[in-house]
């Protein structure tokens, strides 16, 4: 270790209205799908895209993620990420 330390901040999503049930399956989804577009769209260092990665991280379980992310690299994942 360097000796740095670094704290990371852990927050929640925020209220999105187009969800406002329990089960925040679709949220999580959508946010995914929403991160990939922003960032092909305006790239990885955009700051907004950052708040949707912030988002599916905080509802997604890893598990979701992880087989996402598999499918979005082999080309088998259903959504369109592109733009």
């Amino acid at each position: 270790m360097s000796g740095t330390e670094e704290t990371v901040l852990l927050t929640t999503a925020a209220f999105d209205a187009r969800f406002p049930n329990t089960n925040q399956t679709k949220h999580c989804w959508q946010n995914y799908v929403d991160y990939y577009k922003c960032i092909s769209a305006r790239g990885e260092e955009f700051a907004p895209c950052k708040q949707f990665f912030k988002a599916y991280h905080a509802l997604c379980p890893n598990e979701w993620i992880s087989k996402w992310d598999e499918q979005r690299e082999e080309g088998t994942n259903p959504s369109n990420f592109s733009v």
